[in-house]
């Protein structure tokens, strides 16, 4: 079963809602969203997302995250937040007979800082967050680069970027251990920390001024560490998801 990665998908999810709702504080709406994993033979499976954005002088909630203003002005927003992160592996959602013999690697809250910087050239967005329920133990760092066009009832908003993954974090959902080799006959298999590039893509179009429809991709290649797992048979990822928003 495909899992939703709230460091991908999230972000994609808060970047399209706030294209979609910039001048409002509070939207709702409801998307579908896809993603392409590594895992070998992981089936691709369309789910539901709620959309869910609220905007304060010193909160903010997005997709399945929150988090509190340290400092916000019209050039730089620094914040802490806290999110869920429904990333995870189910050896009994694989159709490989040798991935079904390895440990389940489960789903985790994470908390960190936040930043966004605006310029007249596009902006900065960078997150680094941990788990803080002892799973995986792992770190991402996210940074991109993206700018807004908005033409009428059209905002398009390509990005690229880089997520690094702490050597804790890789192991975890991609690394095999001595005892699950003996059971599944893979290689055992420890990576290190690693850099994964991509290509994103949100748009977004007001059909009313309270209803807006959305779009977002992502392409992610994969970092070595992750490709060289013998879980996994791709050296890419993708994402896809769009929605409906209502503006209040």
């Amino acid at each position: 079963m495909m899992k939703l990665k709230l460091l991908a998908l999230g972000v994609l999810i808060a970047s399209s809602t706030f294209a979609a709702s910039a001048e409002s504080n509070f939207s709702l709406g409801a998307g579908v969203g896809v993603v392409e994993t590594p895992y070998k033979q992981y089936d691709n499976k369309a789910y539901p997302i709620p959309v869910i954005t609220y905007e304060s002088d010193d909160f903010w909630f997005r997709g399945l995250g929150g988090g509190y203003y340290l400092w916000k002005d019209q050039a730089d927003q620094l914040s802490v937040f806290a999110a869920y992160s429904p990333w995870s592996f189910k050896p009994g959602d694989s159709d490989n007979n040798q991935l079904r013999q390895l440990n389940k690697r489960k789903s985790t809250a994470v908390a960190g800082l936040s930043y966004i910087h605006n310029t007249e050239y596009g902006f900065l967005r960078t997150s680094l967050a941990g788990d803080v329920l002892d799973n995986s133990n792992g770190v991402t760092w996210d940074l991109a680069w993206l700018y807004r066009y908005t033409n009428g009832g059209l905002t398009l908003t390509p990005g690229i970027g880089v997520e690094w993954n702490s050597d804790n974090q890789n192991e975890y959902y991609y690394g095999v251990s001595r005892a699950e080799s003996r059971r599944s006959g893979l290689n055992s298999y420890d990576p290190d920390n690693g850099w994964s590039p991509y290509l994103e893509l949100t748009a977004s179009y007001r059909l009313t001024d309270n209803w807006s429809v959305y779009g977002t991709g992502r392409f992610t290649h994969l970092s070595d560490e992750i490709k060289d797992s013998p879980m996994v048979d791709k050296s890419w990822a993708g994402l896809l998801s769009t929605g409906v928003t209502y503006r209040f």
